[in-house]
């Protein structure tokens, strides 16, 4: 690797006539040079060198090391990825050590073989580029923040792009879908893959808290504002200032809380419990909730005002049922993470124990087969979990498509038999292939005509 910029080098030598010299073997660098400790830390300033060469004996201590030891301390200082070669006399192999140490890149014993003092900076200079491209590519990279969702189906896919699309702006996302579902791990996503990714996310369930607590968990308190306030306390909505703030639950929020919430996404300031000072706080909310609430704003249950002002954005997350695929894609997951965790290696899934877990309906979502998933790694006498292990009786299910458009039928039919093949052989192109009857070729074929990856 080449650097596209002038390779600055800098000379620190007060012998002008072994400075000469220097800047002569090296003259493939673009060189500046120095005679002393403050003359150095000017070029030091002016052309940010990437390596310097450098005598510890300079003026006024031109006998001692005492300035060229100050000098390196200043210029490790000033960057720590400078790379400092350090020339030494034969016999001082004990203040070279001490300058390694220090955290100089190498030294250099005088008189010098030019050859070997070009490599030796060459190879400064490579490091130097080499640290820097990786820590550019370790700025640019950042990575996926939804990579910890496992899903194939089409639609949750499309929600995936939804979040990244939304994510860099401050719009209020409204998380729908029922319980386990995978609202969270979308919302810490969210939160990830935004500008704010290094602020906090906090996320408080509403329904878990009992009404008469719940205002001061979200505002704070002040000290006195009620028995047992002995001390200043952050509410959650300050908590997460510069972050992402999730309200869990939004649908059980206390109506007259509601009031205060909708004035806090107005006025972007809140008051603690027992307050009067106005604080404002900059936080991006995502709510989330598994009922109605445009239902229940027309029942007068839910303020309409607060819903509009929720509702900026809508992500409905469908139920694991409607998946197709990610079922058994999700369990052959949890198979490999339970067995882990109980020391049970090579742990696998039977075909009985995919197709009952692929006919299930998953009432409880994702959190039910999580569960069922560990139960079963527990419990299973082998290594390999049958279905009686997960539990299910195998049932049936009818699947009638609305369309009669017969191609439409077709390519709805091979889309979800190629899926759930996919899900069931967790992703394995060659046993997926076995088990649709089809050659590897063909099933790529119909997978990139059918847009799936």
């Amino acid at each position: 690797m080449t650097s596209e910029t002038p390779r600055s080098l800098l000379i620190v030598e007060d012998d002008l006539a072994l400075q000469k010299q220097i800047k002569w073997s090296l003259d493939l660098f673009d060189s500046v040079t120095a005679h002393d400790r403050e003359s150095a830390l000017l070029q030091l300033r002016k052309s940010a060198p990437a390596v310097v060469t450098m005598d510890l004996g300079l003026p006024p201590d031109a006998d001692g090391v005492s300035e060229g030891f100050r000098l390196l301390e200043q210029i490790l200082t000033f960057d720590p990825d400078s790379k400092v070669i350090v020339l030494t006399g034969q016999n001082d192999q004990a203040n070279a050590l001490r300058a390694v140490a220090m955290g100089a890149y190498d030294f250099f014993a005088k008189p010098f073989e030019p050859e070997l003092l070009n490599l030796t900076v060459e190879r400064a200079f490579r490091l130097f580029e080499l640290q820097s491209e990786n820590r550019r590519l370790q700025q640019s990279y950042r990575p996926d923040a939804l990579s910890g969702l496992t899903t194939r189906d089409p639609e949750m896919l499309r929600i995936c792009r939804t979040i990244e699309k939304v994510a860099s702006s401050n719009a209020t996302i409204m998380l729908l879908g029922e319980s386990g579902t995978g609202k969270e791990v979308l919302a810490r996503g969210l939160h990830q893959s935004s500008p704010r990714r290094t602020e906090k996310f906090v996320a408080i369930n509403c329904a878990a808290i009992p009404e008469n607590l719940l205002e001061s968990e979200l505002f704070g308190f002040e000290k006195g504002a009620f028995t047992g306030a002995a001390k200043l306390t952050l509410g959650k909505i300050e908590m997460a200032n510069g972050g992402t703030l999730m309200l869990d639950e939004i649908g059980d929020l206390p109506f007259p809380l509601q009031a205060k919430l909708l004035r806090f996404l107005q006025e972007r300031t809140i008051e603690r419990v027992g307050g009067r000072q106005e604080i404002s706080v900059d936080v991006r909310i995502v709510c989330a909730t598994h009922q109605d609430l445009n239902a229940l704003s027309k029942e007068g249950r839910f303020r309409e005002d607060l819903y509009y002002r929720l509702a900026e954005i809508v992500v409905k997350i469908p139920p694991l049922r409607e998946r197709v695929g990610d079922a058994a894609l999700l369990a052959h997951a949890f198979v490999r993470r339970f067995s882990q965790e109980q020391n049970r290696s090579s742990m696998t899934l039977s075909e009985e124990a995919v197709r009952a877990i692929e006919l299930h309906p998953w009432p409880g979502n994702i959190r039910e087969l999580e569960n069922c998933i560990k139960r079963a790694t527990i419990m299973a006498e082998g290594n390999q979990i049958t279905s009686e292990d997960v539990g299910f009786e195998n049932t049936a299910l009818n699947d009638v498509d609305s369309s009669l458009n017969l191609r439409v039928i077709r390519d709805n039919s091979e889309k979800r038999a190629i899926i759930a093949a996919l899900g069931r052989v967790n992703g394995n192109i060659v046993k997926a292939a076995e088990l649709l009857g089809v050659s590897r070729p063909t099933l790529y074929d119909l997978m990139h005509r059918l847009g799936l990856k």
